[in-house]
């Protein structure tokens, strides 16, 4: 369905649904609304997709948008300014040598964004049928971030394990890998066509260093600290927002442990998890009406 927002009300919008993060990062929040911190809409020669960028020394971040009033543009404004208030608050509060993130982290304050954004509209939608078209889009940000980044994840890893062994890689390794992985993971009902066996072949991470995994701890960390956060706990909100201000401080894993969430257990993961189920159960009994 089309879900037409125009820009300056996915910015309110965006305002309201973070206003669980407290007044001075709403404040700070608008300071990016009306300070010249959006490239927003769509020109000739521009590049396509979404980013935000900092440097060191300059007064804020920037982003690069191309807003076309879609609701998923507005998740992509959010999106993008969980990295943009990310970088402002380390780069405020940390020298440069811990000035930046790492990608363990970096997903993280982008990502809690989206989650406080559906959080919200969710609580705030009475048509049944645009809840549905919400539920939706949050299971399959879950469905292809948490599940499918782990099962590229063990992909990656048994690859790099025939590497370590001497053996050859081939294309007929991969194919064969990559059925059974997906066999595996979907269980033995699921039915997949020859030709998907290829579907390695055409994801660009697999030609990248070894981090796809990194997607699914930060979905993992973002949605369990939002839950924290949502929950009306101001010190899970008071650790979050260190978290902003820490930049590469510290080992990433101490980072989110400092925030609120312990990355080495399983709570991250199983949080998500039922979250998953939740809305699954959310999405079935709007449908039977």
């Amino acid at each position: 369905m089309k879900w037409e927002i125009p820009y300056e009300n996915a910015l309110k919008t965006i305002g309201a649904a973070l206003s669980p993060l407290g007044t001075d990062y709403l404040k700070d929040l608008h300071k990016a609304f009306s300070g010249g911190w959006f490239d927003v809409f769509e020109t000739a020669g521009k590049r396509s997709g979404a980013y935000s960028t900092a440097v060191f020394g300059i007064p804020h971040p920037y982003m690069l948008l191309s807003y076309q009033g879609q609701l998923d543009d507005m998740f992509t404004v959010a999106h993008e300014l969980g990295h943009s208030m990310h970088s402002y608050y380390t780069i405020q509060s940390q020298p440069y040598i811990y000035s930046n993130y790492t990608i363990f982290v970096a997903e993280v304050a982008s990502t809690l964004n989206e989650a406080l954004l559906i959080d919200y509209l969710l609580k705030n939608t009475s048509d049944a049928r645009k809840k549905i078209y919400l539920l939706n889009h949050y299971i399959d940000q879950i469905r292809g971030t948490l599940y499918t980044q782990a099962m590229f994840a063990e992909f990656e890893n048994r690859i790099h394990g025939i590497a370590e062994s001497d053996e050859a890689l081939t294309a007929e390794t991969f194919s064969k890998i990559t059925r059974e992985i997906y066999q595996h993971y979907y269980g033995k009902d699921f039915i997949m066509d020859s030709l998907y066996d290829t579907n390695w072949c055409r994801i660009p991470h697999f030609y990248y260093n070894y981090y796809v995994y990194q997607y699914a701890t930060g979905i993992s960390a973002a949605t369990c600290l939002a839950q924290k956060i949502l929950s009306g706990n101001t010190e899970s909100r008071e650790a979050y927002l260190q978290f902003l201000r820490k930049g590469n401080s510290d080992y990433s894993i101490n980072l989110l442990k400092d925030a609120g969430v312990d990355m080495t257990s399983p709570e991250p993961i199983e949080s998500t998890a039922r979250l998953f189920s939740n809305l699954v159960d959310q999405m079935e009994d709007l449908l039977k009406i």
